[in-house]
């Protein structure tokens, strides 16, 4: 289900009227409506306008996704103009020119909007609407103020005849004038497309303005103008009913249908605007409610085609953008700096790791560095360990250095077990890849073959042995090999 809330004004130079619409899958509700004052000191002050329109908005807590202005007639002029072209885009190019022709003077400081009232072979009959850019800058810059930039500015009786033609259905053989009247200005609305149940969203209609006084009869204001609107009104064909909203109920009904012999009637548009519109004026809220539908128009009459356009979306868009770029950037910098953070302390403790495997490879690698690779550190350190394991069995498959250190190994934990108690000294120890030769003396002979005994317990065979007693010592010259350990029998 899509719901937006839609904010109409209709603007004059003393007060507005407002009223707030809820458009929910294609239905229209009122959700209030309201009017605001300005003081005689503050008559045509637009900023003190806008700020009272924006306080009443607040303190009935309405949100809205869009406002539209209906400017009062009294504050623009209503021009017939014909063009030479029936292409939309064409007129618009050569409006100025054609107004300017029509008008006879100098065009550069009005905002100009027009809607096509009828097309033929000689190009269209325009209804041109003028307004002074100074007042329409005045006017937008003190509405955006009080953040309610309208998306669209139009005339008065425009609205008037969208919420008409919107709003309100007639009998498909009717051929009504609509005669608006409020308590200063008179509005003749009459459709130029019929049936009216929605064949499009705002069928075309002929308008016209003007100005009443207070002082005025209001019956016999209204019959001379039906007359004289009919015959302005050329497009808008035979006229057989007139429906009529006189805000300040004072107009006799049966005596204008008597003066004009038309069928004549109160039109009641209670049922289209609800909520409390107690000391309203019906035909204000009506042009209000005609402004807030402007999104269901199509071809809207919008004096910010031509002055000041509409940025109120593309500013939300560049400013949702914007923060979501910040927000991006902010969260890619927290990541990056938590994976820095996280990177730099792998490495740290890396390089503690590596330190430490350093010390140890190299003590037990016979001082060797470690490679740069910790897989082919770990390969070498594997096939040591698997040397070592054989050399400890007696099954000696070390080769070069790695077969030096061990059979030393072995030799020196012999020589351990039994120096201090043979007084034993070694004078040469000569290891080749086939025997270890071993020359020395102890103090006695005795503990000559004590240190043979240790020998054999160590893992050692001794092939040869010389002995001989010189200068009080028994000198001895021995050859010894590792023992061979004994294949294991298959299936043991």
């Amino acid at each position: 289900m899509q719901q937006r809330n839609y904010l109409g004004i209709y603007l004059a130079k003393d007060h507005a009227t407002a009223v707030c619409i809820e458009i929910t899958d294609g239905k229209r509700n009122v959700v209030a409506c309201f009017n605001v004052l300005l003081e005689q000191a503050e008559l045509s002050d637009m900023q003190v306008l806008a700020r009272k329109i924006a306080g009443a908005c607040a303190e009935k807590q309405l949100k809205f996704a869009e406002t539209a202005v209906a400017m009062d007639c009294a504050m623009f002029m209503q021009h017939s103009v014909h063009s030479e072209f029936s292409d939309v885009k064409k007129i618009t190019q050569t409006i100025r020119f054609d107004t300017e022709e029509a008008l006879g003077t100098d065009a550069t400081d009005v905002a100009i909007a027009f809607k096509i009232d009828s097309v033929d072979e000689h190009g269209s009959n325009l209804s041109v609407f003028t307004a002074q850019k100074d007042m329409l800058h005045d006017l937008l810059l003190a509405l955006s103020a009080n953040n309610l930039d309208p998306f669209s500015v139009e005339p008065d009786v425009n609205c008037l005849a969208r919420f008409l033609c919107q709003a309100v259905s007639m009998p498909a053989e009717t051929h009504p004038l609509f005669a608006m009247l409020s308590k200063k200005n008179g509005y003749f609305v009459t459709p130029l497309k019929l049936p009216w149940h929605n064949e499009i969203p705002t069928p075309p209609a002929a308008m016209r303005t003007f100005l009443i006084s207070s002082s005025q009869n209001r019956t016999d204001l209204l019959t001379k103008q039906v007359s004289m609107t009919t015959a302005l009104l050329q497009n808008a064909g035979a006229i057989n009913n007139l429906e009529i909203i006189d805000a300040t109920g004072s107009v006799n009904f049966q005596a204008v249908a008597a003066k004009l012999a038309i069928q004549t009637q109160p039109l009641d548009v209670t049922g289209v605007i609800t909520g409390p519109t107690d000391g309203l004026d019906m035909v204000e809220c009506a042009i209000a409610c005609g402004a807030a539908l402007v999104h269901l128009d199509s071809a809207a009459v919008n004096w910010r085609n031509d002055y000041m356009p509409y940025q109120g979306r593309s500013l939300r868009l560049q400013n949702t953008v914007k923060f979501f770029s910040a927000a991006a950037v902010i969260l890619l910098f927290a990541l990056g700096l938590y994976g820095l953070m996280q990177a730099l302390q792998i490495n740290r403790y890396h390089a503690q790791l590596r330190e430490k495997f350093a010390k140890e490879y190299s003590g037990a690698m016979l001082g060797q560095e470690p490679p740069a690779k910790s897989k082919e550190a770990v390969t070498r350190i594997g096939t040591a360990l698997r040397r070592t394991k054989d050399a400890q069995k007696g099954g000696f498959s070390l080769t070069g250095q790695e077969a030096i250190a061990a059979k030393l190994t072995l030799i020196l934990q012999a020589f351990n077990k039994c120096a201090a108690a043979t007084s034993l000294h070694i004078e040469q120890v000569n290891i080749t890849d086939k025997a270890i030769n071993i020359s020395g003396d102890t103090s006695s002979r005795d503990n000559t073959l004590k240190v043979f005994e240790a020998l054999r317990q160590t893992g050692l065979n001794i092939q040869t042995q010389s002995l001989n007693s010189q200068g009080g010592r028994d000198t001895f010259n021995v050859s010894v090999e590792p023992q061979k350990q004994p294949k294991e029998k298959e299936g043991a």
